[in-house]
């Protein structure tokens, strides 16, 4: 990783990613944006029982909006859910249990959601940190099975029923880390060297990114987006990286501050509008490299990384 990347990176972070930098962006918002109705749209978000997903299942909700909770673990989601409906007094709220690293449980829960179900919008939410290199069941490194390998089977199994809808978009939350990596291909895995956790994890993200420009491209009739939540306060932050939330706390956005920029790419009539495909920041279309930084992949590089996930995904499809 790049002692210039890191560095650039965490003075752009220190002035755009924290409640500061929300706050200053937000003097620019269109507060009407976000003033629309959901009644008859039907929302997916993975990862929606705590943290940034499940403010963002919560604002769909209030919009009357049916929404979709795809969450691992069955008491937390229930009592999420309850919580969301209460605060909304929208009952079209759904919970599935779904294991994001487990590519088989993905494809399983997809191909059955698809047949009885109507989709509008899907949130990739739902991501991992894991410090220490661990593999699932299927014998997979942990991050890259849920970052990525799970976003691309959901995501490549939901398309059909994205195709049937009008004004079809999906979401897919990566994180200003990326703009620290350049594509991997080699080492999808974390095989070689010490393994990092951080690092796997920006890695993860910079492939959402290039992943979300590929769909962009093939699929048209779907918008598709990328975006930076900014450095918010969740309890994945807490756990996965104790030190930085402990120095940077009072700098961290709070939860809503930080899916604000989800709802609007998922329900505002000016997110559209925007070319699919983008990476955003504070509802706007930002740079997926930063300067002279030596980031950018070849086309080859990005075709390998599809046929990579192309075959993993079929590997495991039930």
């Amino acid at each position: 990783m790049s002692i210039y990347r890191n560095a650039v990176w965490f003075v752009k972070g220190l002035q755009e990613y924290t409640k500061s930098g929300y706050e200053a962006a937000a003097k620019h918002f269109t507060p009407a944006d976000l003033d629309v109705s959901l009644n008859g749209r039907s929302f997916m978000i993975t990862g929606a029982n705590s943290g940034i997903g499940k403010a963002t299942a919560q604002e769909i909700a209030n919009r009357g909006g049916t929404v979709h909770m795809v969450c691992r673990n069955k008491g937390r989601a229930d009592a999420a859910k309850e919580e969301i409906v209460e605060k909304s007094k929208n009952q079209d709220v759904h919970v599935h249990i779904v294991d994001m690293s487990s590519a088989r449980q993905v494809w399983e829960f997809a191909q059955n959601f698809s047949q009885s179900n109507s989709l509008h919008v899907l949130v990739n939410n739902a991501g991992c940190m894991v410090n220490q290199r661990e593999l699932t069941e299927e014998g997979l490194e942990k991050n890259f099975a849920t970052n990525t390998l799970g976003t691309y089977i959901l995501t490549t199994a939901l398309i059909p029923a994205l195709k049937k809808v009008e004004d079809a978009r999906v979401v897919t939350v990566s994180s200003g880390g990326m703009l620290t990596q350049k594509l991997n291909v080699d080492d999808l895995q974390f095989e070689k060297g010490t393994f990092d956790g951080t690092m796997a994890y920006a890695q993860n993200k910079r492939q959402q990114v290039i992943l979300t420009e590929r769909w962009a491209s093939q699929y048209k009739e779907i918008h598709f987006s990328s975006m930076h939540p900014g450095w918010a306060d969740t309890p994945a932050v807490q756990t996965s990286m104790p030190s930085f939330h402990a120095k940077m706390q009072s700098k961290l956005r709070t939860e809503a501050m930080g899916a604000d920029t989800i709802v609007w790419l998922a329900v505002s009539a000016a997110a559209p509008k925007q070319p699919s495909g983008l990476f955003f920041q504070d509802r706007k279309a930002v740079a997926t490299h930063l300067p002279l930084a030596y980031s950018r992949s070849t086309p080859q590089e990005e075709e390998k990384l599809l046929t990579a996930l192309e075959e993993f995904a079929l590997k495991f499809k039930p």
